[in-house]
């Protein structure tokens, strides 16, 4: 993944081909960068499996997901270098092959990080803050993934079509390639299922992070050190993040762009923003020193 970000940054800055309204190098460079940050994100998370039969299953989970995330890669570049759209592409038998294939690859790539988010639900991992941050942070991005299938279902306009040469979309109430967000390309004029797809996804490492951020502030913030309260606001992040996360995903189904929320999103966005810092203020309370009973000074 980092050799085909090399390929795909020269390819932006050599080749001035545009493909859906943004340039053509532009989507093998950022599903490289997002695999990169999934697979080392994974690969850690792995390495806390206790025991050999788990990390023996574990092993062959990230080897399948590997494979499966190569394939995809490898297919997305092919069609590049074509000048022709990898998703939703059936114009020709070649093109719905290849778009058939990587359906298939995503859902082996789905199924072995389901077996790894299953692995470390079961696994007994010490620090109970990391263990939720892994358990729930892998669960959200299994959520985020599964967003892509809602993207491969014919739109309104395809289905009148007889043989439509495209066959889904990642836009909802617009066609794709319109107007986008700077840099990233998620529309600005209908809901864009690929935020909600990025932000579930990314939960893997964003999650994790605010557990690392946590253990960093506990030498200079002694209420940090205690691990009750990192658990809580591990559980806190978590929900939190998976409440956004729905949120960005029933906006982009209502067709609506992320920057022009309505009355109701903001009125929901405000509930989740709400009870996360009701949450985090009960997350950081003291916890109740446990005081010993008369039978307990007795044993000691």
């Amino acid at each position: 993944m980092v050799l085909l970000v090399l390929v795909s940054a020269g390819g932006l800055l050599l080749d001035d081909r545009i493909l859906v309204g943004a340039p053509i190098w532009a989507k093998p460079f950022k599903f490289s960068v997002s695999f990169i940050a999934y697979a080392l994100t994974l690969a850690w998370m792995l390495s806390l499996l206790p025991g050999a039969r788990a990390r023996r299953i574990g092993w062959w989970a990230g080897t399948v997901l590997t494979v499966a995330s190569l394939v995809e890669m490898v297919l997305i570049t092919l069609q590049v270098v074509r000048g022709t759209q990898s998703h939703f592409n059936v114009a020709t038998r070649f093109d719905a092959a290849v778009f058939q294939l990587m359906g298939g690859t995503v859902v082996i790539l789905w199924l072995a990080a389901l077996v790894i988010a299953v692995l470390l639900l079961r696994a007994r991992i010490l620090d109970r803050a990391t263990a939720w941050a892994v358990r729930l942070s892998s669960l959200i991005a299994l959520a985020g993934a599964a967003v892509g299938f809602a993207m491969v279902r014919p739109t309104p306009q395809q289905l009148a079509q007889d043989d439509p040469p495209i066959t889904g979309a990642h836009t909802v109430g617009a066609p794709d390639g319109g107007p986008g967000v700077p840099l990233l390309g998620w529309s600005t004029t209908g809901g864009d299922l690929r935020i909600a797809h990025f932000f579930g996804m990314h939960a893997l490492q964003l999650v994790p992070l605010v557990l690392l951020l946590l253990a960093a502030l506990a030498p200079r913030i002694g209420r940090l050190a205690d691990e009750r309260i990192r658990l809580r606001l591990v559980l806190v992040t978590a929900g939190a993040y998976a409440a956004v996360f729905a949120l960005v995903t029933w906006q982009a189904l209502r067709g609506q762009p992320l920057l022009a929320p309505d009355a109701l999103t903001l009125t929901a966005a405000g509930v989740v923003a709400a009870l996360t810092l009701a949450a985090t203020a009960w997350a950081l309370r003291t916890p109740p020193t446990t005081v010993p009973t008369d039978r307990q000074e007795l044993a000691a």
